[in-house]
């Protein structure tokens, strides 16, 4: 199941960041040379890496049942490196500070 990113490459983030820019509602938190619009982007890309990487790769390898104990151990915790990566991502950005808020 290799699928082609979307945000493969510089240009497609920039042009990402270029449209998000159109957005108040994410421009409202630009400070200075610090633009959200290309946080987002930026962590947009990332966030798609660690997505597949865990779908190509983690979660196949659980569902095939053919590890065992100490094997399947450590495909979990790749896996939640990849999740803490996710997560760092959502964090770092400004526009998605509410997630950090929700219970």
């Amino acid at each position: 199941m290799s699928v082609q990113r979307l945000l493969g490459d510089a240009e497609a983030v920039k042009a990402l960041a270029i449209s998000l820019s159109k957005c108040p509602e994410i421009t409202k938190f630009d400070k200075g040379e610090d633009k959200e619009a290309w946080v987002l982007a930026h962590a947009f890309s990332d966030l798609e890496e660690s997505f597949l990487k865990f779908l190509e790769h983690h979660l196949p390898a659980l569902t095939q049942g053919q590890m065992e104990g100490s094997e399947i151990n450590n495909l979990l915790l790749d896996a939640g490196e990849e999740f803490r990566h996710i997560i760092y991502h959502i964090k770092n950005t400004k526009f998605y500070k509410y997630i950090d808020n929700a219970e």
